[in-house]
C-alpha cells in the first residue's frame, strides 16, 4: 500500500492547489505536481498516471472556458481528435509497458524537456501573433497536422507536459486564425489527450485514488482562489519561477538518479 498519511494529503493537496494557480496564469503546473508526488514516494508511473488523472478537471474546464471560439471552427480541424485521442491511449500503454527503472531514469530528462517547451513559450506566441491572419491552404497540411498530432498525443499520454506549446506552433502552421481560437482548439486536444490516457490509468489501476482526487481537488480550488492574486501578479515573474522549479526538479532527479 502507498503511504498516505495527514502530512502527505497536505503536501499533495498544496502542490496542486500552487499548480491550479500556476495553470491560471502561465501554464506548467505539472512541473509543481508531479514531482511532488515523486517526492511523497509514489513510484514514477504511478506518480504520472495519478497526475494525469489528478489535472484532467482543469483540461475540462479550460476547454469550457474557449466554448465561444470553438463554436465556429471548421469540422475539419475538429478530425484532429481523433490523432489526439489515438495518440494518448497510446501513450498511456506505453507508460505501462515501460519498466519502472528505465522510467525513473527518463523522468529528469522529460521534466527538463517540458521546463524547456515551457521556455520556448513567450517567443513561440510572438511568433503566432506576428502570422495571425496568414493565410494557409491547411488542406494541405491536415494529413500531416493528423500525423504530427498522433505524436504529440503518444507525449502527452506517456508524460504530458509540454504538449501545449507542440499544438500551438503546429496550429499555427495550419493557419488557424486567431490566438484565443488556437487555445481553444489546444485545450480541446488536451483534453482528448488526458482524457483518453486518464481513462485508460483508471482501467488498468495504475491510480493511487486518494491523491487524485485530493489533488482534482486543489487544483480546482487553487485556480479559482488565485484568479484575484494571479492578475497582480507579473505573468512573466511567475514564468520564471516555473522555470526554476522545473530546472531544479529536473537537476535534483538526477543527481538522486545517480
Amino acid at each position: 500500500m502507498l503511504a498516505f498519511d495527514v502530512g502527505r494529503a497536505a503536501a499533495a493537496f498544496a502542490a496542486a492547489f500552487v499548480a491550479g494557480a500556476i495553470n491560471s496564469i502561465a501554464g506548467g503546473g505539472t512541473l509543481v505536481s508531479f514531482p511532488t508526488l515523486i517526492w511523497l514516494g509514489l513510484p514514477p508511473v504511478v506518480a504520472n498516471a495519478t497526475n494525469t488523472v489528478a489535472v484532467w478537471p482543469g483540461s475540462l474546464g479550460s476547454m469550457w472556458g474557449y466554448r465561444r471560439e470553438l463554436a465556429d471552427i471548421e469540422s475539419r480541424m475538429l478530425l484532429l481528435a481523433v490523432p489526439s485521442i489515438v495518440g494518448g491511449v497510446a501513450g498511456a500503454l506505453l507508460l505501462r509497458l515501460t519498466p519502472a527503472p528505465l522510467f525513473s531514469r527518463l523522468v529528469p530528462f522529460l521534466i527538463l524537456f517540458a521546463t524547456l517547451l515551457f521556455m520556448l513559450q513567450e517567443p513561440v506566441q510572438r511568433w503566432l501573433k506576428s502570422s495571425d491572419g496568414a493565410a494557409h491552404d491547411s488542406g494541405k497540411w491536415l494529413a500531416g497536422a493528423a500525423g504530427f498530432q498522433f505524436f504529440v498525443g503518444v507525449y502527452g499520454g506517456y508524460f504530458g507536459a509540454g504538449i501545449g506549446i507542440l499544438m500551438l506552433a503546429a496550429l499555427a502552421i495550419l493557419g488557424v486564425v486567431g490566438i484565443h481560437r488556437m487555445n481553444g482548439l489546444k485545450n480541446l486536444f488536451a483534453l482528448c489527450i488526458n482524457g483518453s490516457a486518464a481513462i485508460y490509468f483508471l482501467a488498468a489501476g495504475m491510480v493511487h485514488w486518494r491523491y487524485a482526487l485530493l489533488m482534482a481537488v486543489g487544483a480546482i480550488v487553487g485556480g479559482y482562489a488565485c484568479a484575484g492574486f494571479a492578475r497582480r501578479m507579473s505573468a512573466q515573474a511567475v514564468r520564471r519561477v516555473v522555470i526554476l522549479i522545473g530546472l531544479g526538479m529536473a537537476l535534483s532527479l538526477l543527481i538522486a538518479n545517480k
